[in-house]
């Protein structure tokens, strides 16, 4: 079995070409303008067009259950073959909310709690959008646990953008 790979817009062309990474899933905001790296071909890159916002605000997009409902598909047509690749414009919240959410769709025996422990300790910055998690929670049915454990550790450093990491879909 392969790793999720997370990084900034900023470091994803790098990341991508460092773990040579064939799929490749951009959290951003619709109008951002996301250049797919060469060995990323078309249907193997999933673009999903929202701000980051816990929350519904007038004029902003935000995260919902089609955007979950498509990640997880998304992510169980992986093959695993390689590296999938996850960005946001940070990859501080979208991104890693979705590869939380990535790991416990592919991998359901993963403990919620100690995923997220994991998470925290590969990334200290991360502070994964709730709104994401709350709605995959619901939608795999996980009885809030995913909330818990995303509460449970709490607010991230504060950085400008995260440092790349990987996320095992083991533990």
């Amino acid at each position: 079995m392969s790793y999720l790979v997370v990084s900034s817009l900023a470091d994803m062309p790098k990341t991508v070409a460092e773990h040579g990474a064939l799929d490749l899933v951009t959290l951003i905001n619709a109008e951002t303008r996301v250049e797919r790296p060469a060995g990323i071909a078309a249907p193997r890159h999933l673009f999903l067009g929202f701000n980051d916002i816990a929350a519904p605000i007038d004029g902003f997009v935000a995260p919902s259950s089609t955007h979950v409902e498509t990640l997880i598909d998304f992510g169980s047509r992986w093959s695993r073959e390689k590296p999938l690749a996850v960005h946001c414009f940070a990859g501080i919240s979208r991104s890693t909310a979705a590869a939380y959410i990535l790991a416990l769709a592919i991998n359901p025996e993963l403990d919620e709690a100690a995923l997220a422990h994991e998470l925290r300790r590969r990334s200290p910055s991360a502070t994964p959008n709730v709104r994401l998690v709350a709605l995959a929670d619901e939608r795999l049915g996980r009885g809030g646990r995913m909330v818990a454990a995303i509460e449970a550790i709490g607010r991230g450093e504060t950085a400008f953008a995260g440092t790349p990491f990987v996320l095992p879909l083991t533990l």
